[in-house]
């Protein structure tokens, strides 16, 4: 049973006014905090319109109630991308009940729109626009939290956004995202009022459930576990199944494919510890976990996570 713990919260005010009493020392620390203690965190006046957010929830319901030959117009846009752009739902064979439109940079990462809903393809290209905002100021947060230059997280984006419906709860199945943990730099999360999200703090499972408000959630992925050497946590987190459809956006910035990702100097040799990972193509680490949803191993074990790469 999921315990009734919250996540803590942060209020990003301080980054969208003049910092006249410290305000924003007190929200980086807060950051800090969240990512060493739980891994995630609800940001509150983070300068992302809760009306565009109610709007794209609305409108991404629409799209996902428009008959199977509609949504599979939106095809993927040609290219490399190791997780293709467009429509796409969960093999049958598969835990997670899901069904998602993946989406790059708004001018490049779809081929076709589907004409309904009215107003579908602005709205989510307006709230791209305005997640890659708030991810830039989470990173240069965390930069700060960390202690790297300016904009060594920034030089890591390769950023898409995923927008899902999960499918209700069933008497056999009730899984709508198996327990995991992100492979990005930070995830952010808008859901609607369903809820279902949940995290793991000390063996048991934290609600994640919507704030009211226009919170956002937000999570440190494998790339900054990895590039702290384990001081930050990437939190494993599920999505349970509810008796409605839920629907959520999830904003992901990655590093490039081509990005070596290893534990950074600042929390290895110039602090004397050792790194407790080796170094790998971000790239071939996307491929496992892709693979591990589409030919799923027989075995729990035989599972790929992040300590396929630890010493």
């Amino acid at each position: 049973m999921a315990a009734s713990d919250a996540l803590p919260v942060v209020d990003l005010a301080p980054f969208f006014t003049e910092d006249v009493k410290g305000g924003t020392a007190g929200a980086t620390e807060a950051v800090r905090q969240a990512c060493q203690t739980h891994g995630f965190f609800r940001a509150v006046n983070h300068g992302v319109p809760v009306d565009l957010m109610a709007r794209a929830l609305e409108l991404s319901a629409a799209f996902f109630a428009l008959p199977d030959e509609e949504k599979t117009k939106v095809r993927a846009a040609q290219g490399s991308k190791v997780v293709p752009a467009g429509y796409g739902r969960q093999p049958a064979h598969v835990a997670d009940k899901n069904e998602y439109l993946v989406v790059f940079d708004p001018k490049l990462g779809l081929s076709a729109y589907p004409a309904e809903p009215d107003g579908f393809r602005e709205t989510v290209e307006e709230c791209y626009s305005k997640f890659t905002e708030l991810g830039l100021l989470i990173q240069k947060i965390l930069n700060e939290c960390m202690g790297l230059p300016p904009g060594f997280l920034k030089d890591h984006n390769d950023d898409l956004m995923i927008v899902r419906r999960y499918l209700p709860a069933t008497e056999e199945e009730s899984t709508g995202f198996s327990a995991h943990e992100d492979a990005s730099c930070i995830t952010l999360i808008c859901q609607d009022d369903v809820g279902g999200l949940e995290v793991l703090k000390d063996g048991h499972w934290v609600l994640a459930e919507p704030g009211g408000g226009g919170s956002i959630i937000v999570n440190i992925g494998d790339v900054i576990k990895v590039l702290s050497n384990s001081k930050l946590k990437s939190a494993t987190h599920r999505v349970v199944s509810k008796a409605a459809h839920r629907h959520s956006l999830s904003f992901f910035s990655n590093p490039h494919g081509d990005r070596w990702v290893e534990p950074l100097p600042e929390f290895t040799a110039k602090i004397g510890e050792a790194p407790r990972y080796r170094g790998f193509l971000y790239k071939e680490y996307q491929r496992l976990l892709v693979r591990n949803k589409t030919h799923p191993p027989a075995r729990h074990e035989d599972v790929v996570n992040i300590t396929r790469y630890a010493i």
